[in-house]
């Protein structure tokens, strides 16, 4: 670290550079694994400290990969409650520097409250003070710091290489700026969004701005919510910031008392995994996307001479190969079925006696008698004339033919993350999904895997292919 970063003038009387190496990015479920700090007061450096931490649960591969720290590291290495008492009075009466600092705030007060002891400080954020200072940046990540300004790392992604960043940093801007500016910026650091109040501390700014599904717990664990976006962080912010204006999400952010979430490989996975946790977790507030059926009209294959020509099928669970071309439309309810055949009917003047939608009887119809039927029902209108009139009409209704020989495959891919996501589909069924490149031997099991039909999986997967195609599977 240069020297003259250590006589720098603070931000603050007292502050403490701080940063986090962790299993992950939830607060409460993962564990820190290393710490380091610089102690400045009165703009001198007063401590130095870091230490590898003992998380007691294991680091997953690709922390490993990109962070440098090894389960074999922290084997023999002290837990953090055997760090507790040492490391307390170090952040005492300070205030709290770190990068996306509410995150190293949060792993360090469920960290401190775990072995029962209280932590709160007041909390500066750095990429907020170069988001500040720096408007004209569209990135303020420490990789971008580090780049733009031309710091030295002695070992990025470790926490006292990556502290001794930010007191590169603080030593600029406070030399780049004058104090009014600084004052300014620092108001802005400092500032959070609004939160529940039942949320632990961190959880918001653990959240990453990657594809994914959030879901919000209440009291008992209860379901509450359950959403998808492209950018989780943002989409959740955004959530709340506007709790105040609408009457459910203000009393969703009154009930919350859990976050979780699952990254995604993009925006297909997000789609899929949303329709299947909504039904099976069944979240309060998700109604309109909870048990749906899949009802359609169905024109009877041999209808009696004076009774209905179509009946009703809720598709949801059966396979497309039974329905042999003969279903049309998707609707979540009976009765929503029954009111667009009338809309048909009304627009294409046929007769609602020969589609059951009036009691049969003799003479016309209603609706003959008020010229909105061709007149089947008296005879003016062959039978076969009018039923092929409803096939036209009913054509246009989903779902679509299976436009492809077999079933398909389709991955989607970041690079970034190392994620994939491999679906296999058939007649619009999601067979399986993959985290991973199949084998041959798992897409010959997933062919092998029963069709069950799901509206809202044909809707996502006719979005999906119209966008790219997918790769058929012999």
């Amino acid at each position: 670290m240069p020297e003259d970063v250590a006589t720098a003038a603070p931000l603050a009387e007292r502050y403490v550079l701080l940063d986090l190496e962790t299993t992950g990015a939830h607060p409460e479920r993962d564990r820190i694994t290393e710490i380091a700090l610089l102690r400045f007061e009165g703009g001198r450096l007063v401590d130095r400290w870091q230490s590898l931490v003992r998380p007691d649960v294991p680091i997953p591969p690709i922390i490993e990969r990109l962070v440098g720290i090894t389960n074999a590291m922290v084997a023999d290495a002290p837990p953090f409650e055997a760090l507790a008492h040492e490391l307390l009075p170090r952040l005492a009466d300070a205030v709290l520097v770190a990068h996306n600092a509410r995150f190293d705030y949060g792993f360090l007060r469920q960290a401190f409250r775990r072995c029962g002891l209280a932590f709160e400080s007041p909390v500066l954020c750095t990429v907020k003070l170069s988001r500040a200072l720096y408007p004209q940046y569209h990135k303020h990540g420490l990789d971008s710091l580090i780049e733009r300004h031309g710091f030295i790392c002695s070992a990025r992604h470790r926490a006292m290489g990556d502290v001794e960043v930010l007191a590169q940093f603080l030593d600029l801007v406070q030399r780049e700026f004058p104090p009014e500016t600084l004052l300014l910026a620092k108001r802005k650091a400092m500032q959070w969004p609004s939160r529940p109040p039942g949320l632990a501390d961190g959880v918001l700014e653990s959240l990453p701005d990657v594809p994914g599904v959030y879901l919000m717990y209440g009291e008992n664990d209860l379901p509450l919510y359950l959403g998808k976006s492209k950018r989780l962080r943002s989409r959740v912010l955004d959530h709340f910031s506007q709790a105040q204006h609408h009457g459910t999400e203000a009393e969703i952010v009154r009930q919350v008392r859990r976050l979780d979430w699952l990254e995604t490989a993009g925006e297909l996975e997000a789609l899929l995994l949303e329709a299947e946790l909504v039904k099976q977790l069944q979240p309060l507030y998700n109604r309109q996307l909870r048990a749906r059926g899949a009802w359609a009209i169905e024109p009877l294959p041999e209808p009696r001479p004076r009774g209905p020509v179509v009946g009703y099928r809720n598709l949801a669970g059966t396979d497309p190969a039974e329905w042999l071309g003969r279903v049309h439309g998707l609707f979540p309810e009976r009765k929503h079925a029954e009111k667009a055949l009338r809309q048909i009917a009304r627009a294409h003047a046929l007769c609602p006696q020969r589609l059951g939608l009036e009691p049969m009887r003799r003479g016309p119809c209603l609706a003959h008698q008020m010229k909105q039927c061709l007149g089947a029902c008296a005879g003016k209108e062959p039978p076969e004339v009018h039923d092929a009139r409803l096939r036209a009409a009913l054509a246009a209704l989903p779902p679509r033919p299976w436009p492809y020989a077999a079933a398909v495959r389709l991955t989607e891919y970041d690079p970034e993350r190392e994620r994939r996501m491999t679906i296999v589909a058939d007649r619009w069924c999601l067979l399986t999904r993959f985290d991973h490149e199949p084998t041959p031997e798992e897409l010959a099991a997933a062919l092998e895997r029963p069709r069950r039909f799901d509206a809202d999986l044909y809707r996502i997967l006719a979005h999906a292919f119209a966008l790219t195609a997918p790769q058929p599977l012999s």
